[in-house]
């Protein structure tokens, strides 16, 4: 069960669970009643199942472009590594994309029939971009867009699903609560891109820290992890959320240690591992503490409905 389990790329999964429980923690604000956990459950294993999926396609065509290449492997890139070194056949892989995404499809289906129609193209969106990513003609990855699609997918459209599953509409306010989650999990990416960098290179995956080259990279990494930070600041008075998502703040110790270590071990691949790490952790612990301050807001009455 090994390469199984390990082809699932399980921690990475917090990258698109977090923005489904920022989303269904700002409904908690505005809904009234019993809360609706059952909803939240299916969406949490609806989106981890789409993201699976969406990992399982990447490795399948990294297994034939870049990862057969990558010397430079490390715990949080490179891929799960299940092909290369456990052997996980391609059939195998095919098979469980396809369980993943019945899944997801199930849940999907679920959903439209307690009333939330609007799952399905906002999972469609998800599928698709998870196919564009990494899937030829399109390959997304390898022309520069990767990073803008992960911005878009992982940040404002979960966090707009997690709060459409709970509440059963939408508004400007569960789109925007996915920002700050939106360059965070872009930084995961980006960082994951540095010991990549030769292996990409040499097989034509252009994606933007190949183009930027890695010194250069460092930059747009530090600016994006600020930037995360920054737009908690302008949700506030912008959007009327609760002044509670300053809770966020919390994690920045952990970003500017990763900020540290990227600027100076940039080229370094083996003292890089500690500021992937880091991003991960900022990562989770920034959605759980914006999902926090919205849950605390709502429960000391603190707050401004949207």
């Amino acid at each position: 069960m090994k390469k199984y389990i390990k082809a699932l790329r399980a921690p990475f999964i917090s990258g698109s669970v977090a923005p489904v429980i920022i989303g269904a923690s700002l409904a908690f604000i505005n809904i009234e009643g019993p809360y609706p956990w059952l909803y939240l459950i299916v969406a949490i294993i609806g989106v981890a199942s789409l993201h699976t999926a969406a990992n399982l396609i990447n490795d399948y065509y990294d297994a034939k472009g870049s990862d057969r290449v990558n010397l430079r492997v490390t715990p949080f890139s490179g891929g799960s590594r299940a092909i290369q070194e456990e052997g996980l056949s391609l059939n195998a892989v095919e098979v469980m994309i396809v369980v993943f995404l019945s899944i997801a499809l199930f849940t999907a289906v679920w959903m439209t029939r307690a009333g939330r129609p609007l799952v399905i193209p906002l999972g469609l969106l998800g599928l698709f971009i998870g196919w564009a990513y990494s899937t030829p003609p399109l390959q997304l990855m390898s022309k520069g867009w990767g990073e803008v699609l992960i911005f878009f997918a992982f940040g404002p459209l979960v966090s707009l699903g997690g709060y459409y599953a709970v509440a059963g509409h939408m508004t400007l306010a569960s789109f925007v609560i996915g920002i700050p989650h939106a360059f965070l999990i872009t930084n995961v990416l980006w960082i994951n891109e540095f010991p990549d960098y030769e292996a990409d290179k040499s097989v034509g995956k252009y994606n933007l820290v190949v183009r930027m080259g890695p010194e250069m990279a460092r930059y747009l990494y530090c600016l994006m992890m600020a930037f995360s930070f920054m737009s908690v600041i302008f949700l506030i008075p912008i959007f009327h959320i609760s002044f509670l998502i300053i809770l966020a703040f919390i994690s920045f110790p952990l970003a500017f240690k990763a900020m540290r270590i990227t600027w100076k071990e940039y080229n370094s691949y083996e003292k890089l591992i500690p500021a992937q790490a880091l991003t991960v952790a900022t990562v989770m612990a920034q959605g759980l503490l914006i999902s926090l301050g919205l849950i605390i807001s709502r429960l000391i009455g603190g707050y401004i409905k949207i």
